[in-house]
């Protein structure tokens, strides 16, 4: 690469430290980030078109593009490089090196500040969503075994001491209310994740026509 063909380093005459290169780079556990990067570059494209901003041949190239780095990151064939820092550079590289110029119309009316935010987002609704699953398939599992032990006698403790007898479905039933408390809690945070920042930009908005 260039010495100074980091995003921030045109300010520099020397290339940058391979040391403060790997402790910069985040493309080392942000890559986990790719598939919702590429599903919101391609809802980004799309927009793009709709408004006018880029050509039906351009979003063309650039999904193809897109769908091409899905798939070699799926099959294990995509090459991360620390040069490049993140997961979002490395794919707009990526994407520029199959598609050419109309690549380059990818990050119009975006900044990586804004397609970072949407990113996490993304991700975390599908992390939610699959924790609520695993939580409902725990308390179905709870519930089945409750159901065998209904008349299995246990001591209830009260301040670490032997209060009353209960049955051992009633002590799985509270583990039952508990994990119900944690997929509420999930449930609520869902609401806060879903929200899109994309058009933001930078920081105040952007001057093209975005929807």
């Amino acid at each position: 690469m260039k010495k100074n063909s980091k995003k921030w380093s045109e300010r520099f005459s020397e290339p940058t430290s391979e040391i403060v290169k790997r402790f910069t780079a985040s493309v080392t556990f942000d890559q986990r980030l790719a598939m919702v990067d590429i599903e919101g570059s391609l809802a980004h494209a799309e927009m793009l078109k709709k408004q006018k901003i880029i050509s039906a041949s351009d979003f063309k190239s650039i999904a193809k593009g897109l769908n091409q780095i899905q798939k070699e990151i799926q099959s294990g064939k995509f090459k991360w490089s620390i040069d490049l820092e993140d997961v979002h550079l490395n794919i707009e590289k990526r994407l520029t090196d199959i598609v050419g110029e109309p690549g380059k119309k990818l990050h119009t009316g975006r900044s990586r500040n804004d397609q970072v935010a949407t990113d996490m987002r993304l991700w975390l609704r599908e992390v939610v969503d699959k924790t609520i699953a695993q939580i409902e398939t725990l308390q179905r599992a709870t519930l089945t075994l409750a159901g065998e032990h209904v008349m299995t006698i246990m001591p209830g403790l009260t301040h670490l001491q032997i209060a009353q007898p209960i049955s051992f479905a009633h002590h799985l039933l509270a583990y039952f209310e508990m994990l119900e408390r944690d997929k509420a809690r999930f449930q609520d945070s869902y609401k806060r994740i879903n929200t899109l920042p994309l058009g933001a930009a930078a920081l105040a908005g952007t001057s093209y026509p975005i929807d």
